[in-house]
């Protein structure tokens, strides 16, 4: 769709169905989006950096020019960078996300992921900043995180606190790896998203890596994903739809127009529209811009405000793990890739799945935020499932035979999960080990030996 089409007016619920449906792509066409978050602190003080002054957010964006990136600006601030389909952007606590280009093997997303990372290492160094890959700020309280000067961000910061207690944690504090992924059909999307919702709460147990919170152990192997329970149940909650018959783009489309509207984005502008129903914008009744109706600019924002752990734009999102080490910023996509990618695998897992319940998925997810690999699923370790996960994963991977230069294919990105299962520990447990021992109760040394 060309730029002006996306400013016309959407007259009906159709045009929004036709949009998501303009996702489909031959499977030549398939792409994988890698997307990580990256939580930014001062060498000398371990302090989260500011937007301005010499360690901050500013400068960061201002030196990674130097490597052909363009800026993003918003009222006079530098608020992102943009390079051939990829883009940096901030997340409200300044939490700095890579969200790379679309790329047809995994072995060029971890290259990307590798050059971007020691872009802003070069960077970091001269300002006297590190950054790591960790699922939520370890040390620093909420109150003392530094709010980036994006305007959908205020509106956001002022609605969340009257919708759930963790709002501003998730916007502040959390960081995640997620990657996105094409579909052919919207037989093929639907089957894709129930396998990817059922079984998120295994990325999230794999990928655990956020035990600390105030500087102190938490409780959660994967305080992230805890977090997300009390933001906002409207726009957050696991969709039951997603696993009935009848699920579609049209039933979801129905399910976006009533998670209520965060803004409206007018020129420079951002307008609150909190709380507001977008079914009203599509009948010319929405009270903050009376008579006006939406554009699918507009429509493809609201979508954006939309967090459930997978998520449909024009391509499905996975959203359910921890951010953390370089090597598991590839092996995330890798896990996907081989099990959605593959007819075989995502045969043998939309089988696996069928029967799970909505009320099993709900409790699993609330039980691994927890416990991680240690819950017991329908008689069976999640250990032992994530196991049968990786499995399946990996003969997608192999049998989709993208080798590199060296000749190896895509299985090797999965090295660092399996070694989760094989051992049973988690990230967050090895956190934790170290937090009781070497590092005498104080989480200040997760910030030199975690650095990217």
């Amino acid at each position: 769709m060309g730029h002006d089409k996306d400013q016309e007016c959407v007259e009906d619920r159709n045009t929004l169905v036709e949009y998501l449906e303009q996702g489909c792509k031959a499977k030549s066409d398939w792409r994988i989006g890698t997307e990580h978050e990256k939580i930014g602190y001062r060498l000398g003080d371990l302090r989260p950096l500011p937007y301005g002054g010499k360690f901050g957010i500013r400068a960061m964006l201002e030196g990674l020019q130097r490597f052909g990136w363009s800026p993003v600006t918003e009222k006079g601030n530098i608020i992102g960078l943009s390079k051939e389909g990829q883009s940096i952007t901030l997340e409200p606590g300044g939490q700095f996300e890579l969200s790379g280009a679309m790329l047809k093997t995994i072995h060029e997303t971890c290259a990307e992921v590798d050059n971007h990372l020691a872009q802003v290492r070069e960077v970091a160094e001269e300002l006297g900043v590190g950054f790591i890959g960790i699922g939520m700020q370890p040390k620093w309280e909420r109150s003392e995180i530094p709010v980036m000067p994006k305007q959908r961000y205020d509106i956001m910061r002022a609605y969340m606190p009257t919708k759930g207690n963790k709002g501003l944690d998730m916007m502040l504090r959390t960081c995640t790896v997620q990657v996105n992924l094409d579909f052919d059909s919207e037989a093929d999307m639907v089957k894709k998203f129930r396998v990817a919702l059922a079984l998120q709460p295994i990325a999230t147990s794999l990928f655990a890596n956020s035990p600390f919170v105030d500087g102190q152990p938490s409780g959660f192997l994967s305080s992230r994903s805890d977090t997300w329970f009390d933001t906002d149940a409207d726009r957050c909650e696991i969709p039951e739809f997603v696993f009935e018959d009848g699920m579609g783009f049209e039933r979801y489309v129905d399910f976006a127009l009533d998670v209520p509207m965060y803004f409206v984005h007018r020129g420079d502008d951002y307008i609150d529209a909190s709380g507001h129903s977008f079914r009203d914008f599509l009948t010319g009744k929405l009270s903050v811009l009376p008579g006006e109706k939406p554009t699918i600019c507009d429509w493809s924002d609201h979508l954006t405000t939309i967090f459930t752990e997978v998520r449909l734009k024009r391509f499905l999102e996975m959203r359910g793990a921890d951010a953390g080490p370089w090597n598991r910023l590839c092996a995330l996509p890798a896990l996907w890739v081989g099990l959605l990618y593959d007819p075989t695998s995502l045969d043998e897992a939309a089988d696996w799945i069928k029967d799970w319940t909505y009320e099993e998925i709900l409790e699993l997810r609330s039980n691994v935020a927890r416990d991680g690999l240690k819950v017991d699923f329908r008689g069976m370790p999640v250990r032992d499932i994530a196991g049968k996960v990786l499995q399946l994963a990996s003969g997608g991977l192999r049998r989709r035979a993208f080798l590199d230069n060296a000749g190896s294919d895509e299985t090797g990105f999965l090295t660092p999960l399996l070694g989760v299962v094989q051992s049973g520990h988690t990230l967050s447990e090895e956190l934790l080990e170290a937090f009781e021992g070497r590092w005498r109760k104080v989480v200040d040394p997760l910030f030199t030996e975690y650095s990217y």
